[in-house]
């Protein structure tokens, strides 16, 4: 398969973080001109079978959760999202030396993209959606191109899974996975294999077959990593673990935080537009067991110029048409077209200035917002237009 392109995830647990609450960050850095949408499915069409990317699956028989994801325009499937009941995931590119049979990425199965979204949707925890993710790749496989122009672009997945209890690392290599608990302290993944022998849920047979196609030697402690890496970039691994650890240092880690961790450019965690593979959509959310857990998403590429906006789950909530994506042969939403004009304009630096001063003043008024939420009387009116009134101002100021 072919060479580890750039991609991190991140989650920061209490007792680092501000409130107690679980802090979640992802960038999804994709092929360039490709579209990332924003969209919010709630009561989504059922009928018997559901048509992921490339297959067709069983629908769930139990209610769906509703979901913001954030999605390549073209495909079903999503690079990462939220769901109703707390529980966040972003998946990234692996290559293994697992790639014959059923570990071949080459034909098309379930894309990791299609498991985020199904893990969400059918997913009411964290170790929930982890088990209904497990259970479809076991199933179904994954595979097929994850790219609407290259079939060349394919490879296997890991995931960052979490609610406001617990997060969750699963990595695969064909059908293959093993799963780690995280319950404090951080965590990142990047596009390489971390787990080694340090697990807590895996496959069925996991190591009889890894022995049977000669990826394990039968012969000592069962090491995930060392059985089926291929390489992956443990610089930028290690880059981003760095920020996490000097973020954490004083045991407050905020949504502000995370929103600079994924605008670090020096790292190569934040890509720019004029990259091959530029960051094409970002979400942050912070998650919390007892308040509002609220998740903030750029829908458009550079977070370094772009603005975070928040989303929270109310009875009546809206995002905006402007970060939904035409069915159209570029899918180029309005707010994608602006901002891609805005950020090829001389006077860019001012309008990111002004769009800086908007997010923290946004992040003041949540902020507020949350120190006096009272879940039994407090309303959520007001924040059912949040993101959507967001985005409205966003394209107002790009004229």
């Amino acid at each position: 398969m072919g060479s580890p392109r750039s991609c991190d995830t991140f989650v920061v647990l209490p007792p680092l973080t501000k409130d107690n609450q679980v802090i979640f960050g992802k960038n999804s850095d994709r092929p360039q001109n490709e579209v990332q949408e924003v969209i919010y499915v709630k009561d989504r069409i059922r009928n018997s079978k559901l048509k992921c990317t490339y297959i067709t699956i069983d629908e769930s028989s139990e209610p769906l959760n509703s979901v913001i994801l954030s999605k390549p325009a073209w495909m079903w499937g999503a690079e990462m999202g939220a769901n109703d009941k707390n529980v966040v995931i972003g998946n990234e590119a692996v290559w293994t030396s697992n790639n014959e049979g059923e570990g071949d990425a080459r034909q098309k199965r379930l894309l990791g993209m299609d498991l985020v979204r199904l893990g969400l949707e059918r997913g009411n925890s964290a170790e929930g959606a982890l088990n209904v993710i497990t259970n479809l790749l076991e199933k179904h496989g994954q595979g097929g191109p994850c790219s609407e122009f290259d079939d060349s672009h394919f490879y296997h997945n890991s995931f960052l899974i979490a609610d406001a209890k617990e997060a969750w690392v699963l990595e695969t290599s064909g059908k293959l996975w093993a799963a780690e608990k995280i319950t404090s302290g951080y965590r990142n993944i990047s596009n390489g294999l971390t787990i080694m022998t340090k697990f807590d849920k895996h496959s069925r047979g996991l190591f009889v077959k890894a022995e049977a196609t000669g990826f394990w030697n039968g012969q000592g402690q069962f090491d995930f990593m060392k059985c089926f890496s291929s390489g992956g970039d443990e610089k930028r691994q290690k880059e981003g673990e760095r920020l996490l650890r000097e973020g954490t240092a004083a045991s407050c880690f905020g949504v502000k935080d995370m929103f600079n961790v994924l605008r670090h450019k020096e790292s190569c965690i934040c890509r720019g537009c004029e990259d091959t593979f530029p960051t094409q959509g970002s979400q942050v959310s912070a998650l919390s067991a007892n308040g509002l857990s609220v998740h903030w998403f750029t829908a458009t590429p550079d977070p370094s110029i772009s603005y975070f906006k928040p989303f929270v789950f109310t009875p009546n909530a809206q995002v905006s048409t402007y970060s939904e994506s035409p069915n159209e042969p570029r899918r180029e939403h309005h707010l994608y077209k602006l901002h891609a004009k805005y950020q090829a304009k001389e006077n860019s630096e001012m309008i990111t200035k002004i769009l800086r001063e908007m997010e923290d003043s946004c992040l003041s008024e949540i902020e507020e917002f949350l120190s006096n939420f009272d879940p039994e009387n407090t309303s959520l009116e007001e924040l059912d237009n949040l993101m959507k009134d967001c985005v409205d101002t966003e394209v107002k100021l790009y004229g």
